[in-house]
């Protein structure tokens, strides 16, 4: 019998407050409210296995969210001393320790994790599933995907698990704005590399981008009634700051501006004309 999977067991005897599954050697409790109508010993049942309240290996009819080797995005249900608690469609929370989360989770949260065995035979959730992504994706340059951000390294940027399955990142250079783990974005893919992970990017390609861009500086300059406090000859930090873009796009948007005569260049400021 095995921990955390689904599997087809016999029932082997029933009793009052439901039926054993597996063999006279080794068996397993199917609470009396989930056996199926009308079950004799004999039968095959498919039920997941995983531990109660108090440790008991015990086994279920309902579908959980997770099983072992795969991989799911859940909700947090709430938080403890030791860990926070998962809903993943059983009576009892799945467990993810502080240890097991790439960020501090907190109620209402949703991440991606995978489930383990931990040394004291429990079924456990964690949210470093790295290793546990495919690679082989059927997306190529250009195609538009979604997916959750799974974890952010201030080195690399941003990591996303595309359809909940697929490696992926977004360049630390290609990072703008707020992207906390557990959300989930629509991208564009801008690279496949050659071992299949995918780089992503939130921006369209130049051409597309370059009317939002317009649009988005518009919006800021007149969030400054009319005259921003920088060209763009300003620090790439502050553009990215306050306006969402790298300096280069800011400062294709600007030209773009300049040219249709919407804006004008002081020495220390642009203005809307």
């Amino acid at each position: 019998m095995k921990l955390g999977e689904k599997q087809v067991l016999t029932v082997v005897k029933k009793v009052d407050f439901g039926v054993y599954l597996g063999s006279e050697e080794e068996h397993v409790l199917l609470p009396k409210k989930q056996v199926p109508k009308d079950v004799e010993p004999g039968d095959p049942v498919e039920v997941f296995l995983y531990k109660d309240s108090e440790d008991r290996l015990i086994a279920t009819t309902h579908e959980p969210k997770l099983t072992l080797g795969k991989l799911a995005v859940l909700e947090v249900a709430d938080v403890g001393r030791m860990g926070a608690f998962l809903s993943w469609g059983l009576e009892k929370d799945l467990f993810l320790p502080f240890k097991e989360q790439t960020v501090k989770v907190k109620k209402g949260d949703k991440c991606l994790v995978s489930l383990y065995i931990d040394k004291s035979s429990r079924l456990c959730a964690t949210m470093k599933v790295y290793h546990l992504l495919r690679t082989d994706s059927p997306y190529k340059k250009d195609d538009k995907v979604s997916g959750i951000i799974y974890d952010v390294s201030e080195e690399f940027g941003v990591f996303v698990a595309v359809d909940n399955q697929y490696s992926a990142l977004i360049p630390k250079k290609e990072v703008f704005g707020s992207l906390p783990v557990g959300k989930t974005v629509e991208a564009r893919v801008t690279a496949v590399k050659e071992d299949g992970k995918l780089d992503l990017s939130l921006r369209d390609k130049i051409p597309e981008q370059m009317d939002k861009d317009v649009q988005t500086i518009l919006k800021v300059i007149q969030s400054y009634d009319g005259e921003l406090p920088f060209t763009d000859k300003a620090a790439p930090e502050i553009i990215r700051q306050e306006l969402g873009m790298s300096k280069a796009a800011f400062k294709r948007g600007v030209g773009r501006l300049l040219k249709a005569g919407k804006v004008e260049i002081l020495e220390k400021s642009i203005i809307i004309r």
